[in-house]
């Protein structure tokens, strides 16, 4: 079974507090945007393959490690295991999402690990949150309200359809390191996650006055400002980094306006991508 798999934005990403266990609680709005990995997944006798296709624009910045350190890798392990089945799989990556983006890149690759195994075999699993904290969403895909470590998903209005810029330069982020950053925060300006959330289900078309991200006060990075400064002069109506970095989305109004600036940026040697919002996480191919 082969699937487009979708990555995701942050429209709002707060951290809240620290919990015990080192994690931290979020408060974000969620959003499944066009920009896919491919994941094809075999069953075979036994054992699980593992193989990736990764552009050299992308294995530079974050080497992908295509064994079974790979989430995907963990992903088809954990629902073999949970089901207690003895057969193996042969998964193939193709990877069109940025690593070290803040858009889920790897999350979204066991999403879809699961969900063909899934599909294939008629079985589920349950807390699928403990291969990453992203995975539950990215298992329903769409717009949603995200809190906890990513475990508490609250469906909201559907916001797909808004057309967007999504840029990268080539400094990644360590998310450890993000999450040390904020910590260490003195006084830091939140965004206003809940609001975001009602605009979304009352007014979505004044939604992007309340995009906003923490993690933009704790990991300052050169090509971040940069890309939001040419994404602002280009009309994006909002620009926001995703994630704890180093991604970035400008949200248009005009499909012209946004190709104007995706061309523009990958002028300056950056990753750069016209998509949109979308629905649902996954594609079948075939």
């Amino acid at each position: 079974m082969r699937v487009k798999t979708a990555a995701k934005i942050n429209l709002a990403l707060d951290v809240t507090g620290k919990l015990p266990n080192g994690y931290h609680d979020l408060e974000s709005v969620f959003q499944t945007v066009g920009l896919y990995d491919e994941v094809e997944v075999e069953l075979i006798n036994s054992g699980i393959e593992l193989s990736c296709d990764v552009p050299d624009e992308f294995a530079s910045s974050d080497p992908i490690p295509c064994d079974e350190r790979n989430i995907a890798y963990k992903a088809a392990k954990f629902f073999f295991e949970q089901n207690g089945m003895d057969c193996g799989c042969r998964i193939h990556i193709k990877k069109g999402i940025p690593s070290q983006a803040g858009m889920g890149g790897g999350s979204t690759d066991a999403a879809a690990v699961l969900y063909c195994l899934g599909r294939m075999t008629g079985k589920t699993v349950s807390n699928s949150e403990k291969l990453g904290a992203d995975v539950p969403f990215f298992l329903t895909g769409g717009t949603a309200y995200v809190e906890g470590i990513g475990e508490k998903i609250t469906p909201i209005a559907d916001y797909s359809g808004r057309i967007l810029v999504i840029a990268k330069g080539k400094e990644g982020v360590s998310t450890a390191e993000a999450y040390r950053n904020i910590d260490s925060l003195i006084a830091p300006a939140h965004p206003e996650t809940h609001k975001l959330a009602e605009a979304i289900n009352s007014a979505p078309d004044t939604a992007y006055k309340y995009f906003g991200n923490l993690f933009e006060q704790a990991v300052e990075l050169p090509e971040v400002e940069d890309i939001k400064s040419d994404m602002l002069k280009y009309c994006a109506r909002s620009a926001v980094m995703t994630g704890s970095g180093s991604a970035v989305f400008g949200l248009f109004e005009d499909t012209a306006q946004a190709a104007m600036c995706a061309e523009k940026l990958r002028e300056k040697g950056y990753f750069a991508c016209v998509c949109e919002t979308v629905a649902e996480s996954f594609i079948v191919i075939d």
